[in-house]
C-alpha cells in the first residue's frame, strides 16, 4: 500500500502524521506508554488540536519487543485476534532527558525524545530504524481535520523500517513469487488465485531478514507490505484503521528468530513421517479413472521414483455435485477395491475436499434446512457460479486422509 510519490512527496490527498517528540511517559501494567504528538509543542496552546499518538511498548519474552501505536483507541474493534502466548513481564527501560532505552536480553530499542527516532540494536550494532514519516497515522483524501464527521474508512497506520545494503527479506507465508522478497509488494490476504501469481492461499504477516531479526505484524486482517518497493532502503507495512501492532524478534540466527516467533504464536505439531515423502496428484487431469490412476503410480515405480502418497483432486466426486463426499459411480465402479490396490502398494491416500457445497449435492438441502450455510446480509444463501454452482459453508474443510 503506497502512500509516497517518489522519495520526497506523498500521493495526492495523503497526509502522514508521525511522532515529533515524547511528551509524556508512564508505566501501566508493565507497559511503557508514550504520549507522542505529531506536531512540535511550543506552548500549551499547541495541545488544543492536532493528531496525537499513544505508543505502548512491552517485553513479552527475552529478545522480543512489542510496539503498539494507536490514534483513536475508542474505535470499535470487530476483528478476530490471533491467539498469542503473552506473559505479563515487567518492562526494563531507562529514561534520560535525551532518550528512552528499552532492553530485552541483548536487544535494545532506543527512542530519541526531542527529535523522534526509533532504532533497534543488538549488542550495540544497529539492526534497523525508523524516523521522520516512517511510523505514523495516514489519512487519504485529507482535507483538514473533520471533527464533526471523521472519515475512518480512509484511515491507516504504517511503520517503515530501514533495510541495509545486502539485507534480504524472507517469509510472509506461502508465496509463488521469488524467494527473496526485496522489490515486491505483498498483500496479506488469502485468495483462491492458483499458484502462478502474487496472490496466495496462506498469508502470514511475519518476515525475517539475513541480519538475524524478524517482524510479526499482529493483525489478522489485510496487511500490506512494501519490501524495498516503495523505497529501496525501507520495508513498510500498513493496516487499515487506527492501530498498528508489531513484535520485533532478535536472533542473532534466523533459527532463533523462528523459535521466538513460535514461542509467541505457538509451535506446530510434527506431522507423521510419511507426510514428508513424495506425493503424486491427479492435479485436475479431470478425465481420469482407476486405470489412469494406476498408470500414474506404476509409472513412478518403473522409474524408481519413491512415492508415499497418492492424492485425488475434486473429480473423484461427480461433477456438479461437489462436495457430497461420494465417489463418482460412473467412473469408479468399485472405489473400495481401487483404494485397496493403492494401499497394497504401500501408499497413503488423500482426497481433495472443497469448502463449499454444490446445489446439486444432496447436502445442499440439508445444509440450508439446518442453517449450516453462509448467508448474505439479507438472509439469502451465499451462492455463485464459479467451480460449481456452489456456496461457502461456515467451517473450512481440508483434505481428508482415507486411511
Amino acid at each position: 500500500m503506497r502512500f509516497a510519490n517518489g522519495e520526497w512527496l506523498l500521493q495526492k490527498g495523503v497526509e502522514i502524521f508521525s511522532p515529533k517528540e515524547v511528551y509524556f511517559e508512564k508505566v501501566v501494567d508493565n507497559k511503557l506508554i508514550i504520549t507522542a504528538p505529531t506536531q512540535n509543542i511550543r506552548h500549551r496552546g499547541d495541545t488544543l488540536g492536532g493528531v496525537l499518538l499513544t505508543i505502548e511498548i512491552s517485553i513479552p519474552f527475552d529478545e522480543v519487543i512489542r510496539v503498539k501505536t494507536t490514534h483513536f483507541k475508542g474505535i470499535k474493534d470487530s476483528k478476530v485476534d490471533f491467539e498469542l502466548n503473552l506473559p505479563n513481564r515487567p518492562i526494563d527501560y531507562i529514561s534520560s532527558e535525551e532518550e528512552i532505552i528499552v532492553t530485552s536480553g541483548t536487544l535494545k530499542l532506543v527512542i530519541n525524545k526531542k527529535d523522534w527516532k526509533m532504532a533497534y540494536y543488538r549488542e550495540g550494532v544497529l539492526l534497523t530504524k525508523s524516523a521522520n514519516r516512517d511510523l505514523g497515522y495516514v489519512k487519504r483524501d485529507w482535507a483538514g481535520l473533520a471533527y464533526d464527521k471523521p472519515t475512518y474508512n480512509n484511515s491507516f497506520m504504517q511503520q517503515r523500517l530501514s533495510l541495509g545494503v545486502g539485507e534480504y527479506v524472507y517469509g510472509l507465508g506461502e508465496r509463488f513469487t521469488p524467494f527473496v522478497k526485496n522489490g515486491q509488494t505483498v498483500e496479506i490476504w488469502n485468495e483462491d488465485a492458483g499458484t502462478s501469481s502474487d496472490q496466495s492461499y496462506i498469508n502470514i504477516p511475519f518476515y525475517l531478514t539475513n541480519k538475524g531479526y524478524g517482524i510479526f505484524v499482529n493483525h489478522p486482517e489485510r496487511v500490506s507490505f512494501e519490501v524495498g518497493s516503495e523505497n529501496v532502503k525501507k520495508i513498510a507495512f500498513a493496516v487499515h484503521g487506527e492501530t498498528i501492532d508489531y513484535f520485533f524478534f532478535n536472533g542473532p540466527s534466523m533459527k532463533e528468530v523462528l523459535e521466538r516467533y513460535t514461542d509467541l504464536t505457538g509451535k506446530p505439531g510434527m506431522p507423521k513421517p510419511w507426510t514428508f515423502g513424495l506425493w503424486l496428484s491427479t492435479s485436475f487431469t479431470t478425465n481420469y479413472d482407476e486405470e489412469t490412476v494406476l498408470s500414474f503410480i506404476n509409472g513412478m515405480k518403473e522409474r524408481d521414483i519413491p512415492l508415499k502418497v497418492f492424492h485425488f483432486d475434486c473429480f473423484w466426486m461427480k461433477d456438479f455435485h461437489w462436495s457430497n463426499l461420494l465417489w463418482d459411480e460412473r467412473v469408479f465402479k468399485d472405489p473400495a477395491k481401487m483404494l485397496k490396490k493403492i494401499k497394497d502398494l504401500g501408499l497413503k491416500v488423500c482426497v481433495w475436499i472443497n469448502p463449499y457445497i454444490a446445489q446439486e449435492s444432496h447436502l445442499f438441502d440439508e445444509g440450508q434446512e439446518n442453517g449450516y450455510l453462509l448467508k448474505r446480509r439479507n438472509d439469502d444463501i451465499w451462492q455463485w457460479d464459479m467451480w460449481q454452482p456452489a456456496l461457502q459453508i461456515r467451517k473450512q474443510l481440508n483434505g481428508i486422509n482415507l486411511n
